[in-house]
């Protein structure tokens, strides 16, 4: 009977598993690393800060990336956020910046808006839409709901 059990339960994973788009992750888990908010920090410099200022802060009328720019996204997953920023900047390019570019600046503005870093960098693709944006911080010793 336990043979059965386990039989179905498989069967039935493999069966829902690939059609189903389950959150895994958050921003608070640490989903990307230093060295790659590092890099998009220069990218951002480069690319981005002309319109949304140095610190992240806007320039009245780019909007900030830092702090009230949060609750935006509230819900959403990563890979909307990359699409925002990879489909429709720079401002005076859109569309122009690079993936792995895209994926740093995403990683560098993560890191400026307090999430941790991890040891797996953050890339473009299926599992970026497994990844929840998630303002608040949990509290220690809770489970989020996935």
């Amino acid at each position: 009977m336990t043979k059965c059990i386990v039989f179905w339960t498989c069967l039935t994973s493999l069966i829902v598993a690939p059609g189903t788009a389950a959150i895994a992750a958050s921003t608070w888990d640490g989903v990307y690393t230093d060295a790659q908010a590092m890099r998009g920090s220069e990218h951002y410099k480069a690319t981005c800060a002309i319109c949304h200022g140095p610190a992240l802060e806007g320039n009245g009328e780019a909007p900030p990336l830092v702090g009230r720019f949060m609750p935006d996204w509230e819900g959403t997953n990563l890979a909307d956020l990359y699409d925002k920023i990879h489909d429709t900047m720079p401002l005076f390019a859109p569309g122009t910046l690079k993936e792995e570019d895209t994926n740093d600046i995403l990683a560098f503005i993560l890191q400026a808006n307090g999430f941790p870093s991890g040891t797996v960098p953050l890339t473009r693709g299926d599992a970026m839409k497994t990844i929840n944006f998630d303002v608040a911080k949990p509290v220690a010793g809770t489970k989020r709901a996935r």
